[in-house]
Protein backbone atom coordinates (compact mmCIF):
# COMPACT_ATOMS: atom_id res chain seq x y z
CA UNK A 1 0.00 0.00 0.00
CA UNK A 2 1.33 3.51 -0.79
CA UNK A 3 2.87 6.00 1.91
CA UNK A 4 -0.29 8.22 0.61
CA UNK A 5 -2.85 5.64 1.46
CA UNK A 6 -1.60 5.26 4.88
CA UNK A 7 -1.45 8.74 5.82
CA UNK A 8 -4.58 9.40 4.85
CA UNK A 9 -5.79 5.87 6.39
CA UNK A 10 -4.34 7.53 9.95
CA UNK A 11 -5.88 11.14 9.31
CA UNK A 12 -9.33 9.07 8.82
CA UNK A 13 -8.54 7.58 12.10
CA UNK A 14 -7.82 10.93 14.23
CA UNK A 15 -10.83 12.81 12.48
CA UNK A 16 -13.46 9.69 13.38
CA UNK A 17 -11.80 9.62 17.24
CA UNK A 18 -12.89 13.46 17.44
CA UNK A 19 -16.07 13.51 15.55
CA UNK A 20 -17.88 10.33 16.94
CA UNK A 21 -17.11 10.84 20.10
CA UNK A 22 -18.27 7.75 22.02
CA UNK A 23 -21.19 5.47 21.83
CA UNK A 24 -22.02 2.70 24.44
CA UNK A 25 -21.05 1.58 28.34
CA UNK A 26 -17.66 0.54 28.80
CA UNK A 27 -16.97 -2.70 29.92
CA UNK A 28 -13.34 -3.93 30.44
CA UNK A 29 -12.85 -7.46 30.27
CA UNK A 30 -11.02 -8.80 33.09
CA UNK A 31 -12.29 -12.14 33.29
CA UNK A 32 -11.03 -14.46 30.47
CA UNK A 33 -13.76 -17.07 29.80
CA UNK A 34 -11.83 -20.74 29.15
CA UNK A 35 -15.55 -22.21 27.37
CA UNK A 36 -16.13 -21.59 24.03
CA UNK A 37 -18.45 -19.33 22.37
CA UNK A 38 -21.32 -21.43 21.23
CA UNK A 39 -22.32 -18.62 18.52
CA UNK A 40 -18.98 -18.95 16.75
CA UNK A 41 -19.24 -22.95 16.37
CA UNK A 42 -21.29 -23.95 13.38
CA UNK A 43 -21.50 -27.55 12.99
CA UNK A 44 -22.35 -27.85 9.32
CA UNK A 45 -23.36 -31.56 9.15
CA UNK A 46 -24.37 -33.50 11.70
CA UNK A 47 -22.90 -37.18 10.63
CA UNK A 48 -19.36 -37.63 8.73
CA UNK A 49 -17.82 -40.66 6.81
CA UNK A 50 -16.54 -43.27 8.30
CA UNK A 51 -12.71 -43.10 7.68
CA UNK A 52 -9.96 -44.74 9.14
CA UNK A 53 -8.16 -43.15 11.89
CA UNK A 54 -10.59 -39.92 11.74
CA UNK A 55 -10.43 -37.82 12.71
CA UNK A 56 -8.00 -36.10 11.02
CA UNK A 57 -4.93 -34.39 12.73
CA UNK A 58 -6.11 -31.43 12.23
CA UNK A 59 -9.84 -31.29 12.85
CA UNK A 60 -8.78 -32.80 16.30
CA UNK A 61 -6.32 -30.11 17.18
CA UNK A 62 -8.98 -27.26 16.33
CA UNK A 63 -12.46 -28.56 16.38
CA UNK A 64 -13.81 -25.70 18.13
CA UNK A 65 -12.83 -21.70 18.66
CA UNK A 66 -11.51 -21.70 21.99
CA UNK A 67 -12.03 -18.35 23.92
CA UNK A 68 -8.21 -18.14 24.98
CA UNK A 69 -8.43 -14.29 24.50
CA UNK A 70 -5.58 -12.01 25.10
CA UNK A 71 -6.86 -8.80 27.43
CA UNK A 72 -4.48 -6.21 26.44
CA UNK A 73 -4.04 -3.68 28.66
CA UNK A 74 -6.91 -2.30 30.17
CA UNK A 75 -9.16 -0.23 27.44
CA UNK A 76 -11.92 1.51 29.86
CA UNK A 77 -11.17 0.85 33.45
CA UNK A 78 -13.45 3.68 34.87
CA UNK A 79 -14.06 4.38 39.10
CA UNK A 80 -18.13 3.62 38.23
CA UNK A 81 -17.55 -0.10 37.52
CA UNK A 82 -15.15 -2.81 37.35
CA UNK A 83 -16.42 -4.51 34.26
CA UNK A 84 -15.26 -3.15 30.87
CA UNK A 85 -15.25 -3.49 27.09
CA UNK A 86 -11.78 -4.51 25.68
CA UNK A 87 -10.73 -1.92 22.85
CA UNK A 88 -6.73 -2.42 22.72
CA UNK A 89 -5.94 -4.22 19.53
CA UNK A 90 -4.55 -7.19 18.78
CA UNK A 91 -1.67 -8.33 16.74
CA UNK A 92 -2.29 -12.10 15.84
CA UNK A 93 -3.58 -15.33 17.02
CA UNK A 94 0.20 -15.99 17.93
CA UNK A 95 0.61 -13.81 20.29
CA UNK A 96 -2.66 -14.32 22.71
CA UNK A 97 -0.90 -17.28 24.57
CA UNK A 98 2.34 -17.43 26.24
CA UNK A 99 2.84 -13.78 27.52
CA UNK A 100 3.06 -11.13 30.41
CA UNK A 101 2.49 -7.66 30.32
CA UNK A 102 3.10 -5.21 32.80
CA UNK A 103 1.55 -1.44 32.61
CA UNK A 104 1.34 1.41 34.90
CA UNK A 105 -0.66 5.20 34.21
CA UNK A 106 -2.34 8.55 35.71
CA UNK A 107 -4.68 7.73 38.81
CA UNK A 108 -2.26 5.35 40.51
CA UNK A 109 -3.56 2.89 37.53
CA UNK A 110 -1.27 -0.33 37.51
CA UNK A 111 -2.25 -3.84 35.41
CA UNK A 112 -0.47 -6.87 35.41
CA UNK A 113 -1.37 -9.46 32.67
CA UNK A 114 -0.29 -13.12 32.62
CA UNK A 115 -1.44 -16.24 30.25
CA UNK A 116 0.73 -19.21 30.13
CA UNK A 117 -0.72 -23.34 28.34
CA UNK A 118 1.62 -26.22 27.54
CA UNK A 119 0.21 -28.72 25.04
CA UNK A 120 1.87 -32.33 26.19
CA UNK A 121 2.65 -35.46 24.07
CA UNK A 122 -0.93 -36.83 24.56
CA UNK A 123 -2.94 -33.46 23.06
CA UNK A 124 -3.14 -32.32 26.51
CA UNK A 125 -3.48 -28.48 26.86
CA UNK A 126 -2.79 -26.92 30.52
CA UNK A 127 -2.38 -23.75 31.65
CA UNK A 128 -2.98 -20.78 33.42
CA UNK A 129 -4.27 -16.98 33.99
CA UNK A 130 -3.37 -14.41 36.49
CA UNK A 131 -4.82 -10.87 35.78
CA UNK A 132 -4.86 -7.51 38.40
CA UNK A 133 -5.86 -3.94 37.87
CA UNK A 134 -6.21 -1.36 40.02
CA UNK A 135 -6.62 2.25 40.40
CA UNK A 136 -6.51 4.79 43.42
CA UNK A 137 -9.79 6.43 42.52
CA UNK A 138 -10.82 10.24 42.33
CA UNK A 139 -9.00 11.47 44.99
CA UNK A 140 -9.92 15.16 44.01
CA UNK A 141 -12.93 14.45 43.95
CA UNK A 142 -14.07 12.66 46.87
CA UNK A 143 -12.66 13.16 50.34
CA UNK A 144 -13.24 9.76 51.25
CA UNK A 145 -11.67 6.44 49.55
CA UNK A 146 -12.84 5.37 45.70
CA UNK A 147 -9.84 3.21 44.96
CA UNK A 148 -11.19 -0.49 43.51
CA UNK A 149 -9.34 -3.39 42.51
CA UNK A 150 -9.87 -6.42 40.43
CA UNK A 151 -8.30 -9.95 40.65
CA UNK A 152 -8.74 -12.61 38.22
CA UNK A 153 -7.09 -16.26 39.07
CA UNK A 154 -7.21 -19.41 36.60
CA UNK A 155 -6.23 -22.54 35.66
CA UNK A 156 -7.31 -24.89 32.33
CA UNK A 157 -7.15 -27.85 30.61
CA UNK A 158 -8.04 -29.01 27.48
CA UNK A 159 -7.77 -32.36 25.90
CA UNK A 160 -8.14 -33.45 22.16
CA UNK A 161 -9.49 -37.25 21.96
CA UNK A 162 -10.37 -39.08 18.96
CA UNK A 163 -14.18 -38.37 19.15
CA UNK A 164 -14.22 -34.96 20.51
CA UNK A 165 -12.29 -31.96 22.67
CA UNK A 166 -12.90 -31.57 27.03
CA UNK A 167 -12.14 -28.33 28.69
CA UNK A 168 -12.10 -27.89 32.24
CA UNK A 169 -11.58 -24.35 33.98
CA UNK A 170 -11.23 -23.24 37.68
CA UNK A 171 -11.25 -18.93 38.46
CA UNK A 172 -11.14 -17.29 41.26
CA UNK A 173 -11.89 -13.60 41.11
CA UNK A 174 -11.47 -10.46 43.69
CA UNK A 175 -13.47 -7.40 43.38
CA UNK A 176 -12.36 -5.08 46.00
CA UNK A 177 -13.66 -1.38 45.82
CA UNK A 178 -15.98 1.44 48.18
CA UNK A 179 -19.81 2.40 48.05
CA UNK A 180 -18.23 5.97 47.22
CA UNK A 181 -21.23 7.53 45.69
CA UNK A 182 -22.60 9.47 48.41
CA UNK A 183 -24.11 12.78 47.02
CA UNK A 184 -27.10 13.69 49.91
CA UNK A 185 -24.51 13.76 53.18
CA UNK A 186 -21.06 15.25 53.76
CA UNK A 187 -19.21 12.83 55.49
CA UNK A 188 -15.00 12.66 56.08
CA UNK A 189 -12.83 9.21 56.29
CA UNK A 190 -15.04 6.25 56.14
CA UNK A 191 -14.95 2.57 55.66
CA UNK A 192 -17.11 2.28 52.66
CA UNK A 193 -15.31 -1.16 51.88
CA UNK A 194 -17.17 -3.72 49.44
CA UNK A 195 -15.57 -7.37 48.44
CA UNK A 196 -16.70 -9.90 46.03
CA UNK A 197 -15.05 -13.09 45.65
CA UNK A 198 -15.95 -15.90 42.70
CA UNK A 199 -14.66 -19.31 42.44
CA UNK A 200 -15.70 -20.97 39.33
CA UNK A 201 -15.40 -24.63 37.82
CA UNK A 202 -16.70 -25.06 34.40
CA UNK A 203 -16.58 -28.51 32.08
CA UNK A 204 -17.29 -28.60 28.46
CA UNK A 205 -17.30 -31.45 25.89
CA UNK A 206 -17.96 -31.09 22.32
CA UNK A 207 -18.19 -33.87 20.03
CA UNK A 208 -16.46 -33.35 16.17
CA UNK A 209 -19.76 -34.99 15.13
CA UNK A 210 -23.03 -33.74 16.28
CA UNK A 211 -24.93 -36.76 16.11
CA UNK A 212 -27.11 -37.56 18.49
CA UNK A 213 -25.35 -36.00 21.22
CA UNK A 214 -23.96 -32.94 20.26
CA UNK A 215 -22.20 -31.17 23.30
CA UNK A 216 -22.74 -30.71 27.14
CA UNK A 217 -21.55 -28.41 29.58
CA UNK A 218 -21.52 -28.07 33.14
CA UNK A 219 -20.88 -25.09 35.40
CA UNK A 220 -20.93 -24.40 38.77
CA UNK A 221 -20.01 -21.09 40.54
CA UNK A 222 -19.86 -19.60 44.63
CA UNK A 223 -20.36 -16.26 45.59
CA UNK A 224 -19.64 -14.35 48.79
CA UNK A 225 -19.14 -10.43 49.48
CA UNK A 226 -17.75 -8.61 52.67
CA UNK A 227 -21.64 -8.69 54.23
CA UNK A 228 -21.42 -12.63 53.90
CA UNK A 229 -24.17 -12.76 51.42
CA UNK A 230 -23.61 -16.46 49.88
CA UNK A 231 -24.64 -17.59 46.60
CA UNK A 232 -24.08 -21.05 44.71
CA UNK A 233 -25.45 -21.79 41.71
CA UNK A 234 -25.07 -25.02 39.35
CA UNK A 235 -26.32 -25.89 35.70
CA UNK A 236 -25.79 -28.72 33.42
CA UNK A 237 -26.72 -28.18 29.40
CA UNK A 238 -27.00 -31.07 26.79
CA UNK A 239 -27.47 -30.47 23.24
CA UNK A 240 -29.08 -33.48 21.25
CA UNK A 241 -29.27 -33.31 17.09
CA UNK A 242 -30.00 -34.54 13.98
CA UNK A 243 -28.51 -32.27 11.21
CA UNK A 244 -28.67 -32.63 7.01
CA UNK A 245 -31.88 -34.61 6.78
CA UNK A 246 -32.44 -34.43 3.17
CA UNK A 247 -36.02 -33.84 2.40
CA UNK A 248 -36.08 -33.44 -0.74
CA UNK A 249 -33.68 -33.68 -4.38
CA UNK A 250 -34.71 -30.32 -4.83
CA UNK A 251 -31.91 -29.62 -1.79
CA UNK A 252 -34.44 -28.96 1.52
CA UNK A 253 -32.46 -30.27 4.44
CA UNK A 254 -33.99 -30.63 8.36
CA UNK A 255 -32.13 -30.23 11.23
CA UNK A 256 -33.76 -31.58 14.28
CA UNK A 257 -32.10 -30.24 17.75
CA UNK A 258 -33.21 -30.43 21.70
CA UNK A 259 -31.55 -28.48 24.31
CA UNK A 260 -32.16 -29.75 27.91
CA UNK A 261 -30.90 -27.45 30.70
CA UNK A 262 -31.00 -27.95 34.44
CA UNK A 263 -30.31 -25.35 36.72
CA UNK A 264 -29.78 -24.44 40.18
CA UNK A 265 -29.79 -21.21 42.59
CA UNK A 266 -29.34 -20.54 45.91
CA UNK A 267 -28.72 -16.89 47.38
CA UNK A 268 -28.78 -15.93 51.27
CA UNK A 269 -28.55 -12.34 52.39
CA UNK A 270 -27.52 -11.76 56.15
CA UNK A 271 -28.04 -8.13 56.53
CA UNK A 272 -31.18 -6.16 56.27
CA UNK A 273 -34.55 -8.30 55.83
CA UNK A 274 -32.69 -11.01 55.26
CA UNK A 275 -33.69 -12.03 52.32
CA UNK A 276 -33.36 -15.82 50.53
CA UNK A 277 -34.08 -17.52 47.44
CA UNK A 278 -34.01 -20.69 45.74
CA UNK A 279 -34.54 -21.66 42.61
CA UNK A 280 -34.75 -25.30 40.34
CA UNK A 281 -35.40 -24.73 36.73
CA UNK A 282 -35.89 -27.13 34.03
CA UNK A 283 -36.11 -26.17 30.29
CA UNK A 284 -36.58 -28.24 27.50
CA UNK A 285 -35.94 -27.06 24.03
CA UNK A 286 -37.20 -28.68 21.09
CA UNK A 287 -36.81 -27.49 17.50
CA UNK A 288 -36.84 -28.08 13.59
CA UNK A 289 -35.25 -26.41 10.89
CA UNK A 290 -36.06 -26.45 7.40
CA UNK A 291 -33.02 -25.11 5.32
CA UNK A 292 -32.28 -24.60 1.45
CA UNK A 293 -29.62 -23.18 0.68
CA UNK A 294 -29.32 -19.76 2.86
CA UNK A 295 -33.24 -19.39 3.25
CA UNK A 296 -34.91 -21.53 6.56
CA UNK A 297 -38.06 -21.83 8.51
CA UNK A 298 -37.30 -22.57 12.13
CA UNK A 299 -40.32 -23.65 14.53
CA UNK A 300 -39.64 -24.88 18.09
CA UNK A 301 -40.71 -24.72 21.76
CA UNK A 302 -39.44 -23.47 25.28
CA UNK A 303 -41.18 -25.67 27.58
CA UNK A 304 -39.99 -24.40 31.25
CA UNK A 305 -40.40 -25.66 34.79
CA UNK A 306 -39.70 -23.50 37.80
CA UNK A 307 -39.89 -24.52 41.54
CA UNK A 308 -39.04 -21.05 43.96
CA UNK A 309 -38.57 -20.15 46.86
CA UNK A 310 -38.18 -16.93 48.35
CA UNK A 311 -38.52 -15.55 52.63
CA UNK A 312 -37.02 -12.86 54.29
CA UNK A 313 -37.33 -11.67 58.33
CA UNK A 314 -40.67 -10.04 57.26
CA UNK A 315 -42.05 -13.38 56.11
CA UNK A 316 -44.10 -15.61 58.65
CA UNK A 317 -43.32 -18.85 56.18
CA UNK A 318 -41.56 -19.61 52.90
CA UNK A 319 -43.00 -18.52 49.81
CA UNK A 320 -43.49 -21.68 47.72
CA UNK A 321 -44.47 -22.02 44.06
CA UNK A 322 -44.01 -24.08 41.20
CA UNK A 323 -44.64 -22.79 37.63
CA UNK A 324 -44.68 -23.79 33.79
CA UNK A 325 -43.68 -22.35 31.01
CA UNK A 326 -44.65 -22.46 27.89
CA UNK A 327 -42.34 -19.98 25.05
CA UNK A 328 -42.78 -19.70 21.28
CA UNK A 329 -39.54 -19.96 19.41
CA UNK A 330 -39.76 -19.65 15.55
CA UNK A 331 -37.37 -17.69 12.89
CA UNK A 332 -36.87 -17.20 8.77
CA UNK A 333 -34.86 -16.40 6.45
CA UNK A 334 -35.21 -15.19 3.15
CA UNK A 335 -31.97 -14.90 0.90
CA UNK A 336 -33.02 -13.22 -2.31
CA UNK A 337 -28.98 -12.31 -2.20
CA UNK A 338 -26.32 -12.69 0.08
CA UNK A 339 -26.72 -8.69 0.20
CA UNK A 340 -29.75 -9.05 1.02
CA UNK A 341 -31.34 -11.32 3.53
CA UNK A 342 -35.05 -10.59 5.21
CA UNK A 343 -35.63 -12.13 8.67
CA UNK A 344 -38.11 -12.04 11.47
CA UNK A 345 -39.44 -14.27 13.86
CA UNK A 346 -40.98 -14.45 17.68
CA UNK A 347 -39.11 -15.87 21.06
CA UNK A 348 -39.75 -15.63 24.42
CA UNK A 349 -37.89 -17.51 27.68
CA UNK A 350 -37.38 -16.99 31.50
CA UNK A 351 -33.96 -15.53 32.88
CA UNK A 352 -32.39 -15.93 36.51
CA UNK A 353 -31.67 -13.00 37.56
CA UNK A 354 -28.53 -14.19 40.34
CA UNK A 355 -26.81 -12.01 42.77
CA UNK A 356 -24.18 -12.98 40.63
CA UNK A 357 -25.72 -10.96 37.32
CA UNK A 358 -26.75 -7.97 39.11
CA UNK A 359 -23.73 -7.12 40.37
CA UNK A 360 -21.89 -7.54 37.00
CA UNK A 361 -24.70 -4.76 35.42
CA UNK A 362 -24.15 -2.74 38.64
CA UNK A 363 -21.40 -3.39 41.70
CA UNK A 364 -23.08 -0.79 44.30
CA UNK A 365 -25.78 -2.83 44.95
CA UNK A 366 -26.80 -3.54 48.74
CA UNK A 367 -26.55 -7.11 50.09
CA UNK A 368 -29.78 -8.01 50.52
CA UNK A 369 -32.03 -8.50 47.09
CA UNK A 370 -35.24 -9.75 46.44
CA UNK A 371 -34.70 -12.18 43.71
CA UNK A 372 -37.18 -12.56 40.67
CA UNK A 373 -36.89 -14.46 37.40
CA UNK A 374 -37.92 -12.16 34.21
CA UNK A 375 -40.34 -13.53 32.01
CA UNK A 376 -40.29 -12.65 28.01
CA UNK A 377 -44.01 -13.83 27.62
CA UNK A 378 -42.82 -12.78 23.55
CA UNK A 379 -40.94 -10.86 21.36
CA UNK A 380 -41.13 -10.44 17.81
CA UNK A 381 -39.00 -8.75 15.33
CA UNK A 382 -37.79 -8.55 12.27
CA UNK A 383 -34.66 -7.36 9.95
CA UNK A 384 -32.54 -7.23 7.34
CA UNK A 385 -29.01 -8.50 7.18
CA UNK A 386 -26.53 -8.69 4.33
CA UNK A 387 -22.56 -8.77 3.02
CA UNK A 388 -21.83 -6.34 0.29
CA UNK A 389 -18.91 -7.52 -2.22
CA UNK A 390 -17.67 -9.24 1.29
CA UNK A 391 -16.27 -5.06 2.64
CA UNK A 392 -19.31 -4.57 4.01
CA UNK A 393 -21.90 -6.25 6.51
CA UNK A 394 -25.20 -5.20 7.92
CA UNK A 395 -27.88 -5.99 10.51
CA UNK A 396 -30.68 -3.65 11.06
CA UNK A 397 -33.54 -4.81 13.37
CA UNK A 398 -36.62 -4.18 15.00
CA UNK A 399 -38.58 -5.54 17.70
CA UNK A 400 -41.79 -5.90 20.40
CA UNK A 401 -42.09 -7.95 23.51
CA UNK A 402 -44.75 -8.27 26.26
CA UNK A 403 -42.48 -9.01 29.77
CA UNK A 404 -43.20 -9.72 33.17
CA UNK A 405 -40.65 -8.97 35.84
CA UNK A 406 -38.74 -6.65 34.13
CA UNK A 407 -35.54 -5.94 36.38
CA UNK A 408 -34.06 -2.63 36.69
CA UNK A 409 -31.99 -0.78 39.51
CA UNK A 410 -33.53 1.80 41.98
CA UNK A 411 -31.72 4.02 44.58
CA UNK A 412 -31.95 3.16 47.77
CA UNK A 413 -32.92 5.94 50.52
CA UNK A 414 -31.02 6.21 54.66
CA UNK A 415 -32.07 2.69 55.94
CA UNK A 416 -32.87 4.56 58.79
CA UNK A 417 -33.22 8.16 60.08
CA UNK A 418 -31.04 8.59 63.29
CA UNK A 419 -28.58 11.57 63.38
CA UNK A 420 -25.66 10.33 62.70
CA UNK A 421 -22.86 9.46 60.19
CA UNK A 422 -21.30 6.46 62.44
CA UNK A 423 -23.03 4.14 59.67
CA UNK A 424 -22.59 0.95 57.51
CA UNK A 425 -21.44 1.47 54.11
CA UNK A 426 -24.26 1.19 52.68
CA UNK A 427 -26.01 3.42 54.39
CA UNK A 428 -25.81 6.64 52.62
CA UNK A 429 -28.04 6.56 50.40
CA UNK A 430 -25.36 5.30 48.01
CA UNK A 431 -26.59 2.08 46.83
CA UNK A 432 -29.21 0.12 45.07
CA UNK A 433 -31.89 -2.08 45.08
CA UNK A 434 -33.10 -4.25 42.15
CA UNK A 435 -36.89 -3.86 41.66
CA UNK A 436 -39.10 -5.06 38.70
CA UNK A 437 -42.59 -4.21 37.20
CA UNK A 438 -44.43 -5.53 33.63
CA UNK A 439 -44.40 -3.85 30.75
CA UNK A 440 -43.81 -3.91 27.19
CA UNK A 441 -40.51 -2.98 25.00
CA UNK A 442 -39.97 -1.71 21.85
CA UNK A 443 -36.38 -1.50 20.38
CA UNK A 444 -34.07 -1.04 17.50
CA UNK A 445 -30.96 -2.29 16.66
CA UNK A 446 -28.15 -1.57 14.05
CA UNK A 447 -24.56 -3.19 13.56
CA UNK A 448 -22.05 -2.78 11.12
CA UNK A 449 -18.64 -3.32 9.48
CA UNK A 450 -16.84 -2.35 7.26
CA UNK A 451 -13.58 -3.32 5.57
CA UNK A 452 -11.85 -0.35 3.08
CA UNK A 453 -8.47 -1.85 3.48
CA UNK A 454 -6.82 -5.09 3.94
CA UNK A 455 -5.36 -3.33 7.21
CA UNK A 456 -8.54 -1.33 8.39
CA UNK A 457 -11.59 -2.24 9.67
CA UNK A 458 -14.40 -0.42 11.06
CA UNK A 459 -17.72 -1.08 12.68
CA UNK A 460 -20.53 0.52 14.79
CA UNK A 461 -23.19 -0.16 16.06
CA UNK A 462 -26.79 1.56 17.81
CA UNK A 463 -29.13 0.21 20.05
CA UNK A 464 -32.59 2.09 21.27
CA UNK A 465 -35.12 0.35 24.03
CA UNK A 466 -37.82 2.11 25.09
CA UNK A 467 -40.12 0.35 28.27
CA UNK A 468 -43.57 1.29 28.76
CA UNK A 469 -44.19 0.04 32.49
CA UNK A 470 -47.71 -0.79 34.35
CA UNK A 471 -46.37 1.10 37.84
CA UNK A 472 -43.58 2.63 37.29
CA UNK A 473 -43.47 6.26 35.12
CA UNK A 474 -40.22 5.50 34.39
CA UNK A 475 -37.92 2.76 33.75
CA UNK A 476 -34.37 3.62 36.13
CA UNK A 477 -31.20 3.80 35.48
CA UNK A 478 -31.35 2.64 31.19
CA UNK A 479 -30.28 4.66 28.70
CA UNK A 480 -32.53 5.19 25.90
CA UNK A 481 -29.97 5.26 23.67
CA UNK A 482 -26.36 3.63 23.51
CA UNK A 483 -24.14 2.77 20.57
CA UNK A 484 -20.62 2.40 19.88
CA UNK A 485 -17.96 3.35 17.08
CA UNK A 486 -14.69 1.63 16.46
CA UNK A 487 -11.86 1.30 14.48
CA UNK A 488 -8.64 -1.20 14.43
CA UNK A 489 -5.69 -0.44 11.60
CA UNK A 490 -2.59 -2.22 11.22
CA UNK A 491 0.84 -0.97 9.57
CA UNK A 492 4.25 -1.51 8.76
CA UNK A 493 3.72 -5.19 8.31
CA UNK A 494 1.74 -5.65 11.07
CA UNK A 495 4.29 -4.57 13.19
CA UNK A 496 1.94 -1.77 14.31
CA UNK A 497 -1.76 -1.69 15.62
CA UNK A 498 -4.16 1.27 16.38
CA UNK A 499 -7.37 1.02 17.40
CA UNK A 500 -10.32 3.37 18.10
CA UNK A 501 -13.17 3.51 19.89
CA UNK A 502 -15.96 6.02 20.86
CA UNK A 503 -19.08 4.91 22.85
CA UNK A 504 -22.29 7.08 23.91
CA UNK A 505 -25.20 6.34 26.04
CA UNK A 506 -28.46 9.26 26.57
CA UNK A 507 -29.59 10.64 29.57
CA UNK A 508 -30.93 7.94 31.76
CA UNK A 509 -33.67 8.77 34.96
CA UNK A 510 -33.08 7.96 37.83
CA UNK A 511 -34.76 8.42 41.64
CA UNK A 512 -32.80 10.51 44.47
CA UNK A 513 -32.79 11.76 47.15
CA UNK A 514 -32.02 14.94 49.30
CA UNK A 515 -31.67 14.52 53.08
CA UNK A 516 -31.57 17.21 56.50
CA UNK A 517 -31.29 17.24 59.95
CA UNK A 518 -34.34 18.12 61.80
CA UNK A 519 -33.67 20.12 64.17
CA UNK A 520 -35.94 18.57 66.76
CA UNK A 521 -35.73 17.16 70.50
CA UNK A 522 -34.62 13.30 69.09
CA UNK A 523 -32.75 15.14 65.79
CA UNK A 524 -33.33 13.23 63.05
CA UNK A 525 -32.80 12.82 59.01
CA UNK A 526 -35.23 13.85 56.98
CA UNK A 527 -35.67 12.65 53.17
CA UNK A 528 -37.19 13.95 49.96
CA UNK A 529 -37.16 11.71 47.44
CA UNK A 530 -37.18 12.52 43.25
CA UNK A 531 -38.69 9.93 41.35
CA UNK A 532 -37.62 12.09 38.40
CA UNK A 533 -33.89 13.03 38.73
CA UNK A 534 -31.17 12.59 35.90
CA UNK A 535 -28.11 10.73 35.26
CA UNK A 536 -26.72 12.62 32.20
CA UNK A 537 -25.56 11.01 29.09
CA UNK A 538 -22.00 10.96 27.72
CA UNK A 539 -19.43 10.61 25.25
CA UNK A 540 -16.53 8.55 25.98
CA UNK A 541 -13.12 8.40 23.55
CA UNK A 542 -10.51 5.48 23.74
CA UNK A 543 -7.89 5.54 21.71
CA UNK A 544 -4.79 2.43 21.56
CA UNK A 545 -1.51 1.53 19.71
CA UNK A 546 0.51 -1.26 20.24
CA UNK A 547 4.23 -1.74 18.77
CA UNK A 548 5.87 -5.17 18.14
CA UNK A 549 9.61 -4.00 18.72
CA UNK A 550 10.32 -7.98 18.33
CA UNK A 551 8.75 -11.23 17.90
CA UNK A 552 8.40 -11.73 21.73
CA UNK A 553 8.53 -8.26 22.38
CA UNK A 554 6.11 -5.02 22.11
CA UNK A 555 5.13 -1.64 24.02
CA UNK A 556 1.76 -0.80 24.28
CA UNK A 557 -0.06 2.48 25.13
CA UNK A 558 -3.52 3.27 25.78
CA UNK A 559 -5.78 6.72 26.19
CA UNK A 560 -9.26 6.16 27.83
CA UNK A 561 -11.56 8.59 28.54
CA UNK A 562 -9.51 11.16 26.58
CA UNK A 563 -12.66 14.33 26.41
CA UNK A 564 -12.08 13.64 30.74
CA UNK A 565 -15.85 13.74 30.69
CA UNK A 566 -16.70 13.29 34.32
CA UNK A 567 -19.74 11.23 33.93
CA UNK A 568 -21.70 9.15 36.08
CA UNK A 569 -23.32 5.77 35.23
CA UNK A 570 -25.11 5.71 38.26
CA UNK A 571 -26.07 8.91 40.73
CA UNK A 572 -23.12 9.68 42.60
CA UNK A 573 -20.49 7.34 40.74
CA UNK A 574 -18.45 9.82 38.75
CA UNK A 575 -15.74 8.05 36.60
CA UNK A 576 -12.05 8.54 36.11
CA UNK A 577 -11.48 11.42 33.95
CA UNK A 578 -8.58 11.75 30.88
CA UNK A 579 -6.65 8.41 31.55
CA UNK A 580 -2.73 7.62 30.33
CA UNK A 581 -1.50 4.17 30.51
CA UNK A 582 1.47 2.40 29.24
CA UNK A 583 3.78 -0.80 29.04
CA UNK A 584 4.87 -3.67 28.13
CA UNK A 585 4.63 -7.18 26.73
CA UNK A 586 6.67 -9.80 26.56
CA UNK A 587 5.27 -13.56 24.52
CA UNK A 588 7.47 -16.83 24.92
Amino acid sequence: MSKKIQLLSILFLGISSVAFSQIKEEKLILNKKREPEVKKIEKKKTSVEVIKNYPPEEKSQNPVQYDITDVPAVSDFKTSTIQSEDVAPKLTAAVQNNYVQFGMGNYGKILGDLNISKTLQNKIEVGADAHMISTQGLKKEYAWDSKQSATTLGAFLNSYGDKGKFNLNAEYGLNSYNYYGIYALELGDVDLDQRVNQFKVNGYYDFYSNEILNDVRVKSSFLKDHFDAQENQGSILANFSKHAVELSKSGIVMNADLGVDLETVQTDFMIRDQNSASFFNTNLAPKLTFAKGESYLMVGSSFTFLNAKNSNLVMAEQMKSNTTYWFPKAEFQVAAAKEFKFYGGVDGGLKLNTYSDLLQENPFLVSDQMLKPTETKYHFYIGLRGDIDETFKYDVSAGYGKMKDIMFFKANDLFDNNFTLNRSAYNFANTFSAVYDDGNVSDIKGSLQYFPLENLVLDGEINFMRYDLENYNHIYNVPLLTGSIGAKYTMLEKKLSLGFKGIFASDRTTNSYTIEGVANPTMMYQSTEDTDDKVGGYADLNLSAEYKVHKNFSIFALGNNLLSSKYQTYKGYKVLGAQILGGVKITF
